[in-house]
């Protein structure tokens, strides 16, 4: 018998961090849900990271997921928006530490050869393949959005399960 695996995937940025939940049941995986955590610009850095959290911890309670798929970060040429993503990032491994998810650091490559199997892949031809993958009549929304749906099948593929 394979049990329900649901991971959450997660595209960690300071004013939105995108994140999906797909769910696997045998060799079917389908879209449970996928948006943004958006947090106010005007607010301080810790009240922002402190309502990533919070919204988080939502997520996680509403579909219990076993794993957090997490896109590591990539070379940023702004040297505060790497900052502000790395905290972002913070916030998120320490929300799904405490509570008790298996963490999964997915690099950019490791999402585009997952979904494309290319690894120069654009995120025009990411965005095709997760509609197609996951038979969805449109991408989800912001691209935000649809980016943590590509790390949440990047982490279904590297968590040990077969699809």
């Amino acid at each position: 018998m394979n049990p329900v695996i649901k991971i959450l995937g997660i595209d960690p940025g300071i004013g939105r961090c995108g994140f999906a939940v797909l769910e696997q049941d045998k060799k079917n995986i389908r879209l449970l849900e996928a948006g943004c955590i958006v947090t106010k610009s005007g607010n301080p850095e810790p009240a922002r990271l402190l309502e990533i959290q919070t919204d988080l911890q939502i997520i996680i309670q509403k579909w219990k997921p076993q794993t957090m798929a997490v896109e590591s970060l990539f070379f940023i040429s702004n040297q505060k928006t790497a900052i502000s993503v790395a905290q972002a990032r913070g916030a998120v491994l320490v929300t799904a530490a405490a509570a008790g998810l298996k963490i999964l650091d997915i690099t950019p490559l490791q999402v585009k050869m997952s979904v494309t199997g290319y690894g120069k892949a654009d995120k025009k031809q990411i965005q095709t393949m997760i509609v197609k993958l996951l038979n969805l009549k449109k991408l989800p929304k912001p691209d935000d959005a649809a980016d943590a749906v590509a790390v949440a099948w990047a982490g279904i593929g590297r968590s040990g399960r077969n699809f």
